[in-house]
């Protein structure tokens, strides 16, 4: 049995724990989607962290789709990152980009460009931009060309991560964007070699991951899915079929590690979660798993231990409380988020949280 405290490897990375901390899309970085010393304090805070993943990051401006979120296809993006990585690694902890195509869930009122999907079907819903909520636009289904090119911006995002000093880097593969929306069939309605059978929706995937893998090395890589729930529009009729298929992929691409989305209760937008697919993968693939649903740090703890999971990955807990590996480590009491200021663009509600050794001080 594992226990949250003890070290874990994932690939090249050596974690002095098991306690993750989930991307979270903070909308920090300005229209220019560029890292600054603000985030810098904000990551090298929580660097107790086994691993960070970084908030969710756009690899061009197409792909670029929230307000605020940093990007990874420049120079002075890659030049802003770098007191990022230096920061965290100067706490001692260990970071890794995760890569962000939103696909059909870009909205051109913040990209400036028209969105590109698996096929040209509107999301549901709103999207967020600078000027409000706007209904989502039809996005134009991808051609051969435009796979092309996304696949060679996701190895030069890559590529620029490393440039930046991060310590590897997450493909996001869940949540209705890009790489969700050609593997589940509830997006993908193409019938060329991109769409209809399931090993065809792999396609896209699996280049990502073969182009990431090449330029930086697949001991570097990881994946996000979120295979049991409906999100942004985005489902598929038969995940476990499909997510069996993605774990005999990643087996045979040697990918390290994987987080996978696991909600068992309905999520906070109400969707119903079906059969989480985590012991199918396990079955089928050697890496690592880690699960992230939102846990507290008692289930978190359950999880490791049971076997149902290598680590497990925090968010929101993380917001609130920089030193929450210590606290969870103490049994401490943790501070409560402020949902009001997660996307507010400032200081507040992101660096300014008490540790438990402030709280302490001050009584």
């Amino acid at each position: 049995m594992s226990g949250l405290f003890d070290s874990l490897s994932l690939g090249s990375l050596e974690l002095p724990n098991r306690i993750v901390m989930a991307p979270l899309t903070r909308a920090r970085a300005g229209r220019e989607a560029m890292p600054n010393d603000l985030m810098a304090a904000y990551y090298s805070q929580r660097a107790s962290a086994g691993l960070i993943i970084s908030e969710a990051t756009g690899i061009s401006r197409e792909g670029l789709g929230w307000p605020g979120a940093p990007g990874l296809w420049n120079e002075a993006q890659v030049e802003g990152w770098k007191s990022v990585t230096g920061a965290v690694h100067h706490n001692g902890g260990r970071i890794v980009a995760q890569l962000w195509h939103m696909g059909r869930l870009v909205h051109p009122a913040v990209s400036g460009m028209e969105p590109v999907s698996s096929s040209a079907v509107t999301a549901p819903d709103y999207a967020h931009t600078y000027e409000g909520k706007k209904p989502y636009v039809e996005p134009r289904a991808a051609t051969q060309h435009d796979i092309d090119r996304i696949v060679d911006d996701y190895s030069k995002a890559a590529r620029n991560a490393m440039l930046a000093g991060f310590d590897g880097v997450q493909v996001h593969g869940a949540n209705g964007y890009l790489v969700d929306q050609f593997l589940r069939d509830g997006a993908n309605f193409r019938n060329d070699d991109f769409g209809g059978s399931i090993d065809n929706r792999l396609r896209f995937m699996t280049r990502v991951l073969e182009a990431v893998g090449s330029e930086i090395g697949m001991d570097k890589v990881g994946i996000r899915f979120s295979p049991n729930v409906y999100v942004q529009g985005v489902e598929d009729g038969d995940p476990a079929a499909l997510f069996e298929a993605v774990a005999r992929r990643l087996e045979e691409l040697k990918v390290p590690w994987i987080e996978l989305r696991e909600p068992r209760q309905p999520t906070a937008s109400g969707a119903i979660p079906t059969a989480p697919v985590s012991p199918a993968m396990r079955r089928l693939y050697s890496g690592k798993i880690i699960i992230n649903s939102d846990y507290d740090w008692i289930d978190a703890r359950t999880r490791v231990a049971l076997g149902d999971a290598d680590g497990v990955s925090i968010g929101r807990l993380f917001i609130a409380n920089p030193d929450l590996v210590a606290r969870i480590a103490l049994g401490a009491p943790l501070n409560d988020g402020d949902a009001s200021t997660y996307y507010s663009g400032g200081a507040e509600g992101y660096v300014d949280y008490p540790s438990l050794k402030e709280l302490v001080a001050a009584a």
